[in-house]
């Protein structure tokens, strides 16, 4: 073990509020279970099906695809797009490293455009000088399950003929103009990872939100294969007729995934409380001028997936997130901004200045918001971030 890791452990220790913590909300384990007595536990079996029909009924998409992550399903739609190399691709900075290496995957260039100071999402003002004779995409990613300005990215898009790939990993039942975040572009892609509102341990989907996608995806997913088409009779044997990888999760995934659906609602609506809990503890302190608090637009509704503070400097965020671990509260501060990091300057390039990318990774503490968290709880963390900054 590293001393580094060492000292995880031993922090961990004393935590009695963790950031995130898994939850069984449901039928779970019931229908784990039957996936093992029924005899399927490869993937696409029964719960495979229900998880599809769920989806494309619930949130409006035209055809939904399970995979094993997030990652998964954005290497399907950079495949599904044709991006390949010399190809850029638009996409924010301050996101998860899978948003960029599903591209940089096939020979592509991510191009890193700084984001906006109350979203923390892409900045649509900034994305057409971002454009290039070789761009085939834009990624905007959805942070903390609020949406980005869709009309307008969807404007360039079509202007220009390109593809948008909605990164709506955190977006699950969060909205834009009543339109569930994945199903507004051309792709969507989720994740059902154990931090999300919605999990399976590990987890993801693909939304394909236009119909001429649909028959190449089900063939990329299944190794390159038209084992689909033979299950449904189309075809009288499968066989090899494109690229692809094995993108399917086990059906012992889609079972537990498929209980949290049934009560996806109820989850949500848990976070949500605990979102305006925390709102409305934290608010003097942004009325005072110590914190900034996330953005909330009334138009859109938010699925309560991540609680931040913005503090004033890089220096209070970490004797913040200090002060909260001496108290048992595990906060954490969130992405380092790929265009700053080793492979981002290696395989990607920045347009324009990145000025709110830098500054806000810089100063953004995420607390604890998981299902189950008690209400003490919530009180707890926001005492003690109210006395960390009172002192």
């Amino acid at each position: 073990m590293l001393a580094d890791e060492s000292k995880v452990v031993m922090d961990n220790k004393n935590i009695s509020i963790p950031f995130n913590r898994p939850f069984i909300v449901g039928q779970e384990l019931y229908y784990i279970a039957q996936a093992v007595i029924d005899g399927q536990l490869a993937g696409d079996g029964p719960f495979t099906k229900r998880c599809h029909e769920w989806l494309e009924e619930r949130i409006g998409c035209r055809k939904a695809l399970l995979t094993h992550s997030c990652t998964a399903a954005l290497e399907m739609s950079a495949m599904l797009c044709g991006i390949g190399p010399g190809d850029e691709v638009i996409m924010p900075s301050f996101t998860f490293v899978s948003t960029a290496n599903a591209f940089v995957l096939r020979g592509a260039v991510p191009v890193f455009v700084d984001i906006r100071p109350d979203t923390l999402n892409l900045d649509e003002k900034l994305v057409e000088q971002a454009l290039g004779p070789r761009t085939r995409a834009i990624v905007p990613v959805h942070y903390a399950g609020v949406p980005c300005a869709m009309d307008e990215i969807l404007a360039i898009a079509g202007k220009k003929g390109l593809y948008v790939i909605e990164d709506a990993a955190q977006g699950l039942l969060s909205t834009y103009k009543k339109k569930y975040l994945g199903t507004i572009g051309h792709l969507g892609c989720l994740s059902f990872h154990e931090t999300k509102n919605i999990i399976s341990g590990e987890g993801g989907a693909l939304l394909i939100n236009r119909d001429t996608f649909s028959e190449r995806a089900e063939i990329l997913r299944e190794k390159g294969t038209n084992r689909s088409q033979f299950f449904r009779g189309q075809v009288d044997k499968y066989t090899w007729v494109d690229v692809g990888s094995s993108y399917l999760p086990s059906e012992l995934v889609s079972a537990f995934l498929f209980a949290q659906m049934e009560l996806a609602d109820k989850v949500v609506e848990v976070r949500r409380r605990i979102f305006s809990r925390y709102l409305e503890m934290l608010r003097p302190l942004e009325e005072e001028g110590r914190i900034r608090l996330p953005f909330i637009d009334g138009q859109d509704s938010n699925n309560g997936h991540i609680f931040y503070v913005l503090t004033a400097s890089l220096d209070e965020r970490t004797r913040l997130i200090e002060h909260l671990g001496s108290k048992g509260i595990k906060a954490i501060f969130h992405y380092v901004p790929l265009h700053s990091s080793p492979a981002g300057k290696k395989y990607g390039r920045v347009s324009g200045g990145m000025d709110m990318t830098d500054d806000l990774s810089d100063r953004l503490v995420r607390l604890p918001l998981y299902y189950g968290m008690s209400s003490d709880e919530v009180h707890r963390v926001a005492d003690q971030v109210a006395c960390f900054f009172r002192k």
